[in-house]
């Protein structure tokens, strides 16, 4: 066990449910919790911003490098700033959710991203939720998490999620927006999403938060006593 806790991998496609399940969770134990998804999300939206072809990988990797990225604790969302500016709603918004798959894909971004997302974690004690945690980012963390839950039933959450946030987007959308995200995210060259061979698959299709949440707890609880009598 690193020395303030273990670090775990909570990995899946896009509204499966992993950030919130993954803050819960990293409350529950007192954990820091690092949501890599809004930091690709900073990247797009910094990129749309200065008007970059968003397949540009040498500025948008130089756009990169000049901007710090802050997580910040908050109820119920976690607040996201950039040079100190909240972008927590912005990062959210229609044009960064389909553009960010295509950011996510440069290789230098990767990179950059996975570096700083490595900094972050390595004293332990870290939740971090994404696309390939347990693959790449942590390949030792000692607890990983596969969510997934149908087409379906992400996107009906997503649409709940988007109402309550006055985001207007149809049904039928966002089930295209999603299945066009899963299979970007699943054919990107580097790092493409796909579960750890040492990751336990959770369903969470019918599940509830607290389910959830209590499962991937358990499964924290045990390998923390594990750890401890080896």
């Amino acid at each position: 066990m690193h020395k303030k806790g273990l670090q775990v991998a909570i990995d899946g496609p896009a509204s499966a449910g992993k950030s919130t399940v993954a803050k819960v969770v990293a409350k529950r134990f007192n954990y820091i919790y690092v949501d890599t998804g809004a930091m690709y999300r900073v990247v797009t939206l910094k990129a749309i911003e200065e008007h970059l072809k968003l397949d540009d990988e040498i500025k948008i990797l130089d756009l990169l490098k000049k901007i710090n990225i802050e997580f910040k604790p908050g109820n119920p969302v976690q607040h996201v700033y950039v040079d100190g500016h909240e972008v927590t709603n912005q990062i959210r918004s229609e044009n960064v959710t389909n553009n960010v798959s295509t950011v996510a894909a440069l290789p230098a971004i990767r990179k950059e991203l996975v570096k700083r997302q490595q900094q972050i974690a390595a004293d332990g004690g870290v939740v971090m939720d994404g696309r390939d945690i347990g693959t790449t980012v942590l390949p030792n963390a000692e607890v990983k998490i596969f969510l997934i839950a149908s087409v379906t039933e992400r996107a009906e959450r997503r649409y709940l999620e988007n109402k309550k946030n006055g985001i207007n987007v149809t049904l039928t959308d966002l089930k295209r927006e999603i299945e066009t995200r899963d299979y970007k995210d699943s054919h990107r060259k580097i790092s493409p999403l796909k579960k750890a061979k040492d990751a336990i698959e959770i369903d969470t299709t019918s599940m509830t938060i607290d389910q959830v949440v209590d499962e991937i707890s358990n499964l924290i609880s045990k390998k923390i006593v594990e750890i401890k009598n080896n």
